[in-house]
């Protein structure tokens, strides 16, 4: 199979590049819940982008212009599970979408350099595959997770320096949620373009009687 004819399978690595490039974004944005809750310190109406890794509080000042200030999360077991949970799912989707990028190039170079056997049972596209379905499940399941806690209205027990409530007044998913989204449908799709194109190559023709 020339690499000029691999147009599925360069497709399938397009999707895994940008697949991974939304969930490394996703994973360092704050906006996977958007808080909105009265200040007990200055008693204004305030916004609050709760993340994976930190929290944003946006404050008011006497112009008129908002500022805003992040805080690290500690690892020292404070904060919510299921916060800890889903920095375990995103650090994971993120390297299984790395190394399933990676194979995909080992694949298609084997493909230009003619190594793929037709009737080869072990090749990089399945690999490939199976890493991007991997990380597209751990993705969906960060974001669930997410969701059932604001359905649920989780509380998280924030720092005192954090000046953040255990619970808001109104919560709702933020723009980092639909990245995740995104690049697990990415994900998916890219592994399912390298599972077929797997089969594909493994297909041996039948002989004529």
């Amino acid at each position: 199979m020339p690499l000029k004819k691999c147009h599925r399978q360069m497709g399938g690595f397009a999707l895994t590049t940008v697949a991974w490039l939304l969930c490394c974004i996703s994973t360092g944005l704050p906006q996977w819940q958007v808080w909105h809750y009265e200040d007990p310190v200055i008693l204004k109406p305030t916004v609050a982008l709760v993340g994976m890794w930190r929290a944003c509080i946006f404050h008011t000042d006497s112009n008129s212009s908002n500022t805003r200030v992040c805080y690290q999360y500690k690892y020292d077991g404070s904060i919510h599970l299921y916060i800890q949970v889903n920095q375990h799912l995103l650090l994971v989707s993120s390297f299984l979408g790395l190394f399933g990028k990676i194979t995909t190039i080992i694949a298609l170079s084997n493909v230009h350099m003619g190594r793929v056997r037709r009737n080869a049972t072990c090749n990089p596209f399945r690999l490939s595959g199976i890493l991007n379905i991997i990380a597209s499940s751990f993705l969906y399941l960060a974001v669930l997770f997410n969701y059932i806690a604001i359905m649920s209205k989780w509380g998280i027990a924030f720092p005192p320096s954090f000046n953040l409530p255990f619970q808001p007044d109104i919560r709702k998913m933020g723009s980092a949620t639909a990245l995740a989204i995104i690049a697990a449908v990415f994900f998916l799709l890219s592994g399912t373009i390298c599972l077929s194109s797997n089969l594909a190559i493994g297909k041996v023709p039948h002989s004529k009687m």
